[in-house]
């Protein structure tokens, strides 16, 4: 997975947008930060939520890893785009977006569930 993999599927989300912060490109809905990219873009921080990500990271550490000790307190997770495929990708990012916009476009964008 690359960056521009991201950015595709990111940008295809109702209310997305890209912003470049400190050198890194993030993906937004309003103000709320749902992707962000490393500097080297080899990782990608995404929400997620908070309650299920030591069992993700558990389950598989080759993939996933927590957030450092001072973003603990927020809904996120650290993604290696190389461990993951284009379905995972999109799922995260998706998943990430459901998190920061009304219920109902989420619904109507993605379905029920």
């Amino acid at each position: 997975m690359t960056t521009e993999d991201v950015r595709r599927t990111a940008l295809s989300l109702p209310r997305a947008y890209e912003a470049l912060v400190r050198d890194r490109v993030k993906f937004r809905v309003g103000r709320i930060v749902f992707v962000a990219m490393s500097r080297d873009e080899t990782m990608m921080g995404c929400g997620f939520p908070r309650e299920e990500r030591a069992a993700l990271v558990a389950a598989e550490p080759e993939k996933f890893s927590l957030p450092i000790p001072s973003e603990m307190r927020y809904q996120w997770i650290e993604v290696r785009l190389s461990a993951i495929d284009h379905d995972e990708m999109r799922e995260l990012v998706a998943g990430a977006w459901t998190m920061c916009v009304p219920k109902f476009l989420s619904r109507e964008h993605l379905g029920p569930g």
